[in-house]
């Protein structure tokens, strides 16, 4: 039996606006496969707590949602992380792994980096930070609450993943990132998961990448082949 999928937005996205709405559940359904959404905690649906000790581990609305059989799922950047983070705890979860638009970076813990975003939602960020400027137009779409994304960016450090974690995870994973990706490249990541593939997305960045025709493409191909 073909398993479901599970997908799992970015920060400031959710399941309608990064699933629903680009039209890959859609997609997915057309090659008979069920899907299962997931809002993460401060997303979407889900509630949006402002304390960021709330947030210490994001896992748990995948859990909740989770059937008792292996799941092939989706991830892009936060959602991709959380999976990730899930994947080497728990790898008997997983038939398939999609991680798009992570790399490098989750390999280090970018303190610099979450402060400009933080600078940028409240206003006080560099005008000409095109990075902080993308995050804070995702904070304010419509149903978000910018507090509770802020509280997201403050949640506790679960520290860099090390190859110890990674190499629990044995399922076949795929590696989707663009090249013009700051949280690239997708070297090392793919390197470190033991029956993985890497994709490079060409001329895509990380807020493009849900909706990038190569992305979609190669994530549906993948998944086919965990029905043959």
């Amino acid at each position: 039996m073909t398993p479901p999928v599970v997908l799992v937005h970015g920060w400031g996205g959710s399941f309608r606006t990064t699933w629903q709405k680009s039209g890959f559940t859609a997609l997915l359904e057309d090659i008979d496969r069920s899907v299962i959404g997931v809002d993460l905690l401060g997303h979407g649906t889900a509630p949006k707590p402002h304390d960021p000790a709330a947030y210490a581990d994001l896992t748990t609305r995948v859990v909740e949602a989770l059937p008792d059989e292996p799941v092939d799922a989706v991830g892009f950047s936060l959602g991709a992380i959380t999976l990730l983070r899930l994947a080497c705890r728990e790898p008997h979860r997983f038939n398939r792994l999609v991680l798009g638009g992570i790399g490098e970076n989750v390999f280090s813990s970018d303190d610099t980096g979450t402060s400009r975003i933080l600078a940028a939602l409240d206003g006080t960020g560099d005008p000409d930070d095109n990075i902080g400027r993308l995050f804070a137009q995702y904070a304010d779409q419509d149903g978000n609450d910018k507090h509770a994304l802020a509280a997201v960016m403050r949640r506790p450090s679960l520290g860099a993943f090390t190859p110890q974690q990674l190499a629990a995870v044995t399922c076949p994973t795929l590696v989707a990132i663009g090249d013009l990706d700051f949280a690239g490249p997708g070297d090392r990541l793919a390197d470190a998961l033991p029956n993985s593939e890497l994709v490079v997305l060409r001329k895509v960045d990380h807020f493009a990448t849900p909706e990038a025709f190569a992305f979609i493409d190669a994530t549906l191909e993948f998944l086919e082949s965990s029905s043959v």
